[in-house]
Order: structure tokens, then C-alpha cells, then sequence
């Protein structure tokens, strides 16, 4: 039996002919606040039974019975190969997501629980940019650290100005925490770069701009967390 956190109920949701839909199996249960959260948001509760499809489509019109090992879902009946420009970039998010779980853990070891809350924060956007995707949804506007979207880039740019700390390249003498939060960053650009791949079309306009600024904003969010860090990292020094 499973039990279905809303964080699990959010990531679970399915479209199906149109509706969002989430299947739950007789065995599972939802906990109080995922059943609000579906109820809240529209989404139909179905039998698990019903998420098998009696065939499967893809992009070119090709009919599957069954489910090729080199295809994967683009949509919940719609199968793409592994290597299509979309499944890449949910490979790369899904890689950001790892590299944020181990900066939020260097985080807590360091007992920078504001940092780990700050990594959380961005780690909850994150996983909403696959959903939008999956779902083919909009972003909605969104803050990070208290900050939207026009500051956090002005912030990132002019750290001086905001934080009294110049840019710099990370060393080997840096914590461990910054240079975490650092490979993080790293790997927000590669899925940024990623989304502009996965979503340009043959004329080369660029669909889910929305997507695309998000990871902008996400590497700047964690260069600002890496200039704070640093400038307490230095102030410490001083101290000493």
C-alpha cells in the first residue's frame, strides 16, 4: 500500500482526453492534504485500472500495442524515442533536482538551515517545471527568497550593489556548501540550454518562454545563495 502525500499527489497528476486526472489504486491512500489539493485543483480521482491504454500514438501517427524499450511518454499516450529534445530536458531537471538535494543536505550538515530552506524553495519550483511541462501548463509567476523575478536577476547581476561582494570565481578553498550550490548552478544553465533546444521549433521560434526564464532565474537564485555564502565565509575570516 502506498500513501500519497500531496507533494506525491501533484507529481502524479495525469491528462488524459483533456481532463487531469490522478489514478489511485484500490490499496492506496491520500493523506488529508492531497485529497484537498485534487479536489481543490479539479483533478478527478480514477481507478488505477483505468490508466492502461488500449494503444499507444506518436508524433508521426505510428500505432503501438505495446510500449517499444528505446520510447518513452511525452504525454500519457503519446510516445516519443528516449533521445527526443523534450525527454532530454526532463533528464537535465531531473539532474537539477539531484544536485539540489545534495546542496540542501551539505546545507543542513553546515547548519545553514536558512540556506537549506532557501534550496527547498528552489527544489519546489523545479519539480512544478516538469509538471508544467508534462501537462502543458503555464508557469505561473513565482518568487524565490522573497524575491520575483526582475529582482533576483538585478540581484545577480550587481551583487556589489545589493550584498557588498564582488563577483568571483569559486576556488578549491571555498566550502563545501558553495561549491554544492555551484554545481547546481552549473547544471541549472545545462537544463536552461536543454529547454531552448527542446522547445524551438523548426523556424526557431522558441515555445515555453516561461520555462526557460524559470531555470534563468533558478541559476541566478543560487549565485545569489553562493555570494551570501561567500561574504559570510569572508566576514568570519576577518573576525578571526
Amino acid at each position: 500500500m502506498a500513501v500519497f502525500t500531496e507533494e506525491a499527489a501533484r507529481a502524479n497528476v495525469r491528462v488524459r482526453e483533456g481532463r487531469r486526472v490522478f489514478y489511485l489504486d484500490s490499496r492506496d491512500r491520500l493523506t488529508p492534504a492531497a485529497r484537498d489539493f485534487l479536489r481543490r485543483d479539479g483533478v478527478e480521482i480514477l481507478p488505477a485500472e483505468e490508466a492502461a491504454v488500449a494503444a499507444y500514438t506518436t508524433l508521426s501517427g505510428a500505432v503501438y500495442r505495446e510500449k517499444p524499450e528505446h520510447m518513452t511518454h511525452l504525454r500519457a499516450d503519446v510516445l516519443v524515442e528516449k533521445t527526443h529534445p523534450r525527454i532530454a530536458f526532463r533528464g537535465e531537471i531531473d539532474t537539477l533536482e539531484a544536485e539540489l538535494l545534495l546542496a540542501g543536505r551539505e546545507a543542513v550538515a553546515a547548519n545553514h538551515r536558512e540556506v537549506a530552506r532557501q534550496v527547498e524553495e528552489i527544489l519546489e519550483l523545479v519539480r512544478r517545471l516538469i509538471r508544467c511541462d508534462v501537462l502543458e501548463e503555464p508557469l505561473e509567476p513565482f518568487k524565490l527568497c522573497r524575491l520575483d523575478e526582475d529582482e533576483l536577476r538585478k540581484r545577480s547581476h550587481f551583487p556589489q550593489r545589493y550584498y557588498d561582494q564582488p563577483h568571483f570565481m569559486p576556488s578549491v578553498a571555498d566550502s563545501s556548501l558553495l561549491l554544492r550550490l555551484n554545481r547546481a548552478r552549473t547544471q541549472a544553465r545545462a537544463a536552461e540550454l536543454a529547454a531552448c533546444r527542446a522547445f524551438q521549433d523548426r523556424d526557431g521560434q522558441v515555445r515555453r518562454v516561461d520555462l526557460i526564464r524559470a531555470l534563468n532565474r533558478v541559476s541566478s537564485t543560487l549565485w545569489i545563495l553562493m555570494i551570501q555564502e561567500k561574504k559570510e565565509a569572508q566576514s568570519l575570516g576577518e573576525q578571526h
